[in-house]
């Protein structure tokens, strides 16, 4: 099975900054819900759980219930996937052609 909904579900997540800021606050360690909402206090609750919606159904966001607490985790992991898949391999030829026109300036 093809990898593409589940890289167009993370790009549609990562494409918004208020879902990057999000897991930028999870980077260092999970939160719950109500502390992303103290966090992010200009969007309401609702509008915070609709971002961490579209971060979960990309693998980005895992909840965990803790009795009446929500915590969430980030997961790199689909980030890493696009990476592998798409950043390393352009930035390799990227750099690549930069070291030619190096080369073609120096000469």
């Amino acid at each position: 099975m093809s990898s593409e909904p589940r890289d167009d579900a993370v790009f549609k997540a990562l494409a918004n900054g208020k879902r990057r800021q999000m897991l930028d606050a999870l980077k260092d360690a999970p939160q719950t819900t109500g502390a992303l909402c103290e966090t992010f206090a200009e969007m309401d609750r609702c509008t915070v759980m609709q971002h961490l919606k579209v971060l979960e159904d990309a693998g980005l966001v895992i909840a965990r219930r803790e009795g009446r607490e929500r915590w969430n985790h980030l997961n790199a992991l689909p980030i890493k996937a696009i990476h592998d898949r798409w950043i390393s391999q352009y930035a390799g030829h990227a750099m690549s052609v930069l070291e030619a026109l190096k080369e073609e300036v120096e000469k």
